[in-house]
């Protein structure tokens, strides 16, 4: 694709940027990984689209990466399978070439989402499970009281849960997915009760609504974040977060099984 990034990153955000040390902040996640093993069921055959650096990938089913871009390509481990080369919209396998299908954190980056879903469903004769946020939900993060822009940012990129739906077709199931309070998976709301934690640039790196804000709103951000850690402001408005052992965000996982 002409359009394609330097490093081929195919959708809005330069992951030859901000996927670096993506592998050393988002970690699968066991917690959020029985769910989606849960959706894939008994399926052998799998394909993983904006696979990344192998992140939730089955280990017990013979797996087929897709990932176009080379920066996340390289953080693949020995344990992975290598990815291949391509873009949703345009997959390079015959109709019903697997089992079952799954994009994690992936479809808000699609140029064309509803092409991209349409691929998935054709080369998949099994369910098409994706793991995604829910753009209204994402104001309930209390980021959104520090960093609107980044909510915001995030809420206009990530897709309608009933447009995924309407794209996908056959039966949906949307589950919400709770977050665990120690995720090893560090998308934003993962640091909902370790607000610390999001003072590591790397961390906020990690996330790609950061890269589509000015620098002086991360500037900003943990300025405040730090002098409100300090006097302890956060704790006495969201230290309850600390303690509890889930968060119900905006996390959702969603699955299309033919009729």
């Amino acid at each position: 694709m002409s359009d394609r990034l330097e490093d081929g990153s195919a959708g809005d955000a330069n992951y030859g940027v901000i996927g670096v040390n993506y592998k050393r902040y988002r970690q699968p996640d066991a917690k959020i990984e029985k769910y989606l093993v849960a959706a894939l069921g008994d399926a052998k055959i799998v394909l993983n689209v904006g696979a990344g650096a192998g992140s939730y990938e089955p280990r017990d089913r013979i797996v087929t990466a897709v990932e176009p871009s080379a920066a996340m390509r390289s953080q693949r481990g020995p344990d992975r399978v290598s990815a291949i080369d391509a873009v949703a919209e345009n997959l390079p396998f015959e109709n019903a070439s697997f089992d079952a299908s799954m994009a994690t954190f992936s479809i808000h980056q699609w140029r064309d989402m509803k092409k991209g879903l349409s691929e998935m469903r054709r080369v998949t004769s099994g369910p098409v499970v994706l793991l995604t946020c829910d753009p209204d939900s994402l104001d309930q993060f209390w980021l959104n009281e520090y960093a609107p822009e980044a909510i915001a940012v995030e809420a206009s990129r990530y897709p309608k849960l009933d447009h995924v739906a309407e794209a996908l077709g056959g039966e949906i199931e949307i589950v919400a997915v709770p977050i665990p309070l120690q995720c090893t998976d560090g998308f934003s709301e993962a640091y909902y009760g370790r607000p610390e934690a999001l003072l590591d640039p790397g961390a906020r790196l990690a996330n790609s609504a950061w890269s589509f804000v000015a620098p002086e709103v991360g500037d900003r951000f943990v300025e405040r974040l730090s002098s409100d850690m300090v006097s302890g402001e956060w704790d006495r408005r969201y230290g309850h977060y600390r303690r509890q052992a889930s968060f119900d965000g905006s996390l959702r996982l969603i699955v299309s099984r033919l009729l």
